[in-house]
C-alpha cells in the first residue's frame, strides 16, 4: 500500500517537473545569448522611459511659456488706453493665442489683436471678439 501511494505523488510530481522544464529544453539560444537579449530589452525599455520623460518635460515647458504669454497679453491689454480688458478673454496652447468676448467696435477687435501679436513668444492670433454695440439709453 506504500508502494501505491508513493507512486500516486512521485508520478505526478515528475510529470509536473517536466512540464515546467519544457521551455527551457525547448530554447534554441544559448543562455549567453538570452542574457544579451534581456540586456537589450531593459536597455530599450530605459530609453523609452528617457524619451517619455523628455516629452513630459517638453509639454510642461510649453505650458509654463504659454502660460506667460498669456500673462503678458492680458496685460498689455490692461494698460493699453484704448482698449478695456474686462471683456475679453485670453487663451494660449502651442504660442497660438486666442482673444474672445465682446468689445464696441471693429477698431478695437483690431487692436486687440495687434497687442497680441507684438507679444513675445506668440506664433499667431486667432481673434474671435465679437464686435456688440452697446445701446445708449438716456
Amino acid at each position: 500500500m506504500k508502494t501505491k501511494y508513493a507512486f500516486e505523488l512521485i508520478v505526478p510530481a515528475i510529470l509536473f517537473g517536466m512540464v515546467l522544464s519544457a521551455p527551457s529544453f525547448a530554447q534554441d539560444q544559448p543562455a549567453s545569448q538570452s542574457m544579451h537579449q534581456a540586456g537589450e530589452n531593459v536597455e530599450q525599455a530605459g530609453s523609452d522611459t528617457a524619451a517619455a520623460a523628455k516629452d513630459a518635460y517638453r509639454g510642461t515647458e510649453r505650458a509654463v511659456k504659454d502660460t506667460a504669454i498669456t500673462a503678458d497679453v492680458k496685460g498689455k491689454l490692461a494698460r493699453d488706453r484704448n482698449v478695456r480688458s474686462s471683456g475679453i478673454h485670453v487663451d494660449t496652447i502651442a504660442g497660438v493665442v486666442t482673444l474672445k468676448g465682446n468689445v464696441p467696435s471693429p477698431e478695437m477687435a483690431e487692436h486687440a489683436a495687434q497687442l497680441a501679436e507684438q507679444t513675445n513668444g506668440v506664433k499667431s492670433v486667432n481673434n474671435q471678439l465679437m464686435v456688440v454695440s452697446s445701446a445708449s439709453s438716456d
